[in-house]
């Protein structure tokens, strides 16, 4: 059996976005920017995704721009508020995604900003007291970074309670919500934020397609240069089937978002109630009201732990020690660090899809049994 439990790094395709995106690998392959027909035709189905995605945020269709993805998105949100909008001091943590904290580094690095970060409770969420006091002190113009849930904790932000703030002493807002579009209902109509992000693959998507949502308050320029594309914002050729696929893979989501996350967190549970059975000494780094897709284990310290995903691959489970974008990385998870957990300890990460069974769950921890047993021996 081969078990993918590594669904936050990404997820398969649903046969179903597959089936939506085909006539536009075969077809429909006109440029959007054409004038003819075939342009024409591409373009309407790129603006009906955009109108459709744009309706499950509650937003204007004109507020929606299609990326390369959520690594893209941050980058144009952070370095187009601090180019346009005047923002000269980020708020952020510690623990935030790589596209996040390697961006306001290279800000502060070039003098451009003041780089401040919040701190955070024991199990990793924001100390939305010490957040506001920041925000109380800060004297010039703001803008506060946090994502909606860690991507290897799954720890969840109270983006209301952060919009709130943001609104109190304006300062604008940008949320990293990879994780989450598609796992949560999101209302921009109701809770302010400048900026959300998205990437398609997180859903059962493409890869290489995904969006960033421009509050139209927040007036900024493109990111990248060199066509008229997505109404002068982001210029190049778009990525035509990987926006269809986008909309379809939101589409199924939300339709089945209830249904979806009670079968998930069924499975999570399952997986959390048998490996506290059947492996002493474990503590669980994802709290239990967090991201209901994500687990992320801490297994005591062995020596043979640093073979621990080594060997999991080896039994065909697939999961992860952190952020796929750190993988081959020597330098330990800088999310995990801030646990300060037992040297040698092992921290992994499972994370589910609506594919995954319950026959797949007891297939893991029966080989997670059979290895410690191997190692204690």
């Amino acid at each position: 059996m081969r078990v993918y439990l590594d669904n936050a790094a990404t997820t398969a395709l649903d046969p179903k976005v597959i089936d939506a995106m085909l006539p536009y690998l075969h077809n429909h392959f006109g440029n959007p920017s054409s004038i003819h027909s075939y342009g024409r035709e591409t373009r309407a189905a790129i603006e009906k995704a955009r109108k459709q995605i744009a309706g499950l945020f509650h937003v204007s269709p004109g507020e929606i721009f299609f990326t390369s993805g959520g690594t893209e998105a941050n980058n144009m949100a952070l370095q187009c508020s601090v180019r346009d909008l005047g923002v000269t001091h980020i708020i952020t943590s510690q623990i935030e995604h790589h596209a996040v904290t390697h961006t306001v580094e290279a800000l502060k690095k070039e003098n451009k900003i003041k780089l401040t970060y919040v701190k955070l409770e024991a199990d990793g969420s924001v100390d939305y007291n010490d957040l506001e006091e920041l925000l109380k002190a800060s004297s010039e113009k703001t803008l506060v970074s946090l994502m909606h849930a860690n991507n290897e904790i799954g720890v969840l932000l109270d983006i209301d309670k952060v919009s709130e703030l943001c609104e109190t002493y304006d300062a604008c807002f940008h949320c990293d919500t990879v994780q989450t579009i598609a796992h949560y209902n999101l209302d921009l109509q109701k809770t302010k934020i400048h900026f959300i992000s998205c990437a398609a693959h997180k859903f059962h998507g493409p890869k290489g397609v995904g969006f960033i949502y421009v509050n139209a308050d927040a007036l900024i320029k493109p990111l990248i240069y060199g066509g008229a594309q997505e109404r002068n914002m982001r210029a190049g050729t778009e990525n035509l089937y990987g926006i269809i696929g986008l909309a379809k893979a939101l589409e199924i989501a939300y339709k089945e978002l209830e249904e979806t996350k009670q079968y998930i967190s069924s499975l999570r549970a399952h997986l959390k109630k048998r490996l506290n059975e059947e492996i002493p000494g474990i503590i669980f780094n994802s709290p239990d009201n967090g991201l209901y897709t994500v687990l992320n284990v801490n297994f005591p310290a062995s020596e043979k732990n640093e073979l621990l995903l080594f060997n999991l691959d080896i039994a065909g489970i697939a999961a992860s020690g952190g952020s796929a974008c750190s993988s081959g990385s020597n330098i330990g998870s800088h999310v995990i660090a801030h646990f300060n957990r037992e040297e040698d300890s092992a921290a992994v990460r499972f994370s589910f899809s609506k594919f995954n069974t319950k026959e797949e769950i007891d297939f893991v921890v029966d080989k997670m049994k059979e290895m410690m047993l191997v190692t204690v021996q």
